[in-house]
């Protein structure tokens, strides 16, 4: 895992002065790759590469990059893993090859040239993004991974394309003007994260995953724009293909048949990704995706493996004593990092500079504290980020299940039945449910937005409504000028628990989770591994049957079937509560004066994007007890960077500044 950047000049660059900025794009990313620094240089042909190393697999300097192919045709800057890397070198070797390191680098280089690019990205099996220079042809591959686990950031900054793994890096570089995309905004204050097909600087993108972009330096004088630019991309991997040959080519067996499938695979993943020579281990929550992953690292495993869990002091937010009850099942070495919530408070300031777009997902704080938890003691964690997506475990999943089912009522019965929950939800509203004696999961599905969302649902006239429904964010809005629509254009597929989980998988796990993750962890020098987000696992999902993910009402029906074999049922049967702190109450008590800063920083410096009048009218709803934590949240983490983005834009020397002009 590490951090890359790089620069190409037009074709018609008078001046290769701009390379040089690869220096302080490389000093942002910093914190990606601590263990060295690498940048390769053609003045020529106007390129530059980048690379800060975190050193995970072959320690030595035969792992180093920038890196040369043997015949010297390609460079490349890599972040990532090939986790099969071991299986590709052996076929490659078996060929006639011969490999001077034992870096998955040197592989990936050699099956290029030995089997095209297309060609030998089908066969990685793992998480990268990396810019491949073409020596012959003077071309730059940029390739990004099936799921988008790694991020890569391309944009056009007057005669120079850049790109990076951060847009911190991109903003170094003098040429590139930091204008905010106002749709990419609204769209971020009404979900919390900026779509991955969305960037929030309207000159810069992200290249979509499972893509390669290829582009030679006489391309970007014609470019006419980053969004014109990024339509160059093309697939090499393509998830709503996938998503639509699975539910054409289901999977036929029974339950045990389909489960030892799937144990099989996950193994697979498993093993591939415990391949480090550094110390390795794992989050461990005490849920079902991280419980599995766990299990099957152990099972696996010569030694106890190490897990991290988070002891978050703050009633019906703390998962700790449930993973403490894996682990001792188990056998792992658990560390538990017990924290008061003024230590979880202290890193909300930090949290704008590390997520360099707005973002706005609370769990961003438990997930930072348990990657710096983690790194104190190793340099790579699995996680369980992907369950819920592939296997169906968001509460919207099995509620379409249970809605499509009440869809037969008739309507007039429905919407009775709507007005009954709409009434509870005004009682939640009141704070009266406060003062009962309510377990936390009940609590957490008696909040008033989700019980009026409800009630919306009930009231859906039909299945593509009801679809529809269920994507609207619950939200208000707070813009000036509306949220544009967010449903992405979907394969046709076989049902809507399906389309449900293709939207999830197209854009809250690219867009939310994996930036989370990839963030947080990058952010402590600690790289963040997903088994359950291996390509072969998700097309494996993708053909399940329904019934193999939903089932008596409940989400990840078969992952729970598959974890019985290694752990008792009291472990697996409980509620779902997910990595959730209490901003709800923070921002009424510890948190208000901080929140009324950033609220009259929106009043007196309108950014287009905020309208003040709404944000003051959700603040006084919240004070009086209504829950608008989430679009205040939103807003906040919106302004907070906005403060922030101010402070990292660097001063341009106004003479290097009329020197780019003419590059």
């Amino acid at each position: 895992m590490c951090g890359i950047a790089g620069i190409l000049l037009a074709n018609d660059a008078a001046d290769t002065g701009p390379l040089d900025e690869i220096a302080q794009m490389m000093t942002s990313l910093r914190h990606r790759g601590p263990d060295g620094e690498g940048v390769w240089t053609d003045r020529e042909a106007g390129i530059a590469l980048g690379h800060r190393r975190l050193a995970i697999v072959d320690l030595s300097e035969g792992g180093r990059q920038p890196m040369y192919s043997a015949s010297g045709r390609y460079v490349v800057t890599f972040n990532g893993e090939i986790y099969n890397f071991r299986d590709l070198r052996r076929e490659l070797e078996g060929a006639g090859h011969r490999f001077h390191s034992t870096s998955d680098t040197e592989v990936m280089l050699c099956a290029i040239e030995s089997w095209g690019l297309e060609a030998a990205l089908r066969r990685f099996a793992g998480m990268f993004a990396f810019a491949l220079w073409d020596l012959k042809t003077r071309t730059l591959h940029l390739a990004r991974d099936r799921m988008g686990k790694k991020p890569l950031y391309v944009a056009l900054a007057g005669r120079a394309l850049v790109f990076a793994s951060e847009l911190k890096a991109i903003n170094r570089f003098p040429g590139f003007s930091a204008d905010l995309d106002f749709d990419a905004a609204a769209a971020m204050l009404s979900k919390g994260w900026v779509p991955d097909h969305r960037c929030i600087w309207r000159d810069a993108f992200k290249l979509p995953p499972g893509s390669v972009l290829s582009i030679k330096a006489a391309d970007i004088a014609e470019a006419g724009g980053a969004a014109s630019l990024s339509q160059r991309s093309s697939r090499w991997w393509s998830l709503a293909e996938v998503a639509a040959n699975g539910r054409q080519q289901p999977i036929v067996g029974g339950d045990d048949e389909l489960t030892d499938e799937l144990d099989d695979l996950l193994r697979l993943a498993v093993r591939e990704r415990m391949v480090a020579d550094v110390p390795l281990g794992a989050f461990l929550s005490g849920g079902i995706d991280s419980s599995a992953v766990v299990a099957l690292m152990q099972a696996q495993s010569r030694s106890p493996v190490r897990t991290f869990t988070i002891a978050f002091a703050e009633g019906g937010f703390d998962e700790a004593p449930y993973a403490a009850e894996v682990a001792r099942h188990l056998g792992t070495d658990h560390t538990e990092l017990h924290l008061s919530s003024a230590a979880a408070r202290d890193v909300i300031p930090e949290l704008p500079r590390i997520w360099d777009e707005p973002f706005a997902d609370e769990s961003q704080i438990p997930t930072l504290l348990v990657a710096r938890l983690a790194r104190q003691h190793v340099t790579v964690a699995l996680s369980g980020d992907g369950g819920d997506e592939c296997f169906a475990g968001y509460g919207r999943h099995f509620m379409a299940d249970r809605l499509k089912r009440h869809q037969s009522l008739p309507l007039p019965l429905r919407r009775v039945m709507a007005a009954g929950v709409g009434l509870l939800a005004r009682v939640a509203r009141d704070d009266f449910l406060s003062s009962l004696p309510l377990a936390a999961n009940v609590r957490h599905m008696l909040r008033s937005d989700r019980l009026d969302r409800f009630a919306g649902l009930l009231t859906a006239a039909h299945a593509d409504e009801l679809y529809r429904r269920l994507l609207v964010s619950p939200t208000k809005d707070l813009t000036r000028h509306g949220s544009p629509a967010s449903i992405a254009s979907a394969p046709q597929l076989d049902g809507l628990l399906s389309r449900l989980l293709y939207d999830d998988m197209a854009g809250y796990l690219p867009g939310d989770i994996l930036v989370k993750l990839d963030r947080a962890s990058m952010a402590n020098s600690l790289e963040g591994r997903c088994p359950l987000l291996d390509h072969r696992v998700v097309e494996f999902a993708w053909r399940l049957p329904s019934e193999a993910k939903v089932r008596d009402g409940r989400g990840k029906w078969i992952l729970r079937h598959l974890l019985r074999r290694y752990l008792p049922q009291r472990l697996i049967d409980r509620p779902k509560q997910g990595f959730d702190v209490p901003i709800a109450a923070w921002l009424r008590g510890p948190l208000r004066s901080w929140a009324s800063d950033l609220f009259a920083d929106i009043r007196r410096d309108p950014d287009g994007v905020l309208d003040s009048t709404k944000v003051d009218a959700c603040w006084r709803d919240h004070m009086r007890g209504q829950d608008r934590s989430r679009e205040l949240w939103s807003a906040l983490m919106f302004r907070a960077w906005r403060n922030e983005a101010g402070r990292q834009r660097a001063p341009i020397d106004k003479s290097r500044e009329l020197d780019l002009a003419g590059v």
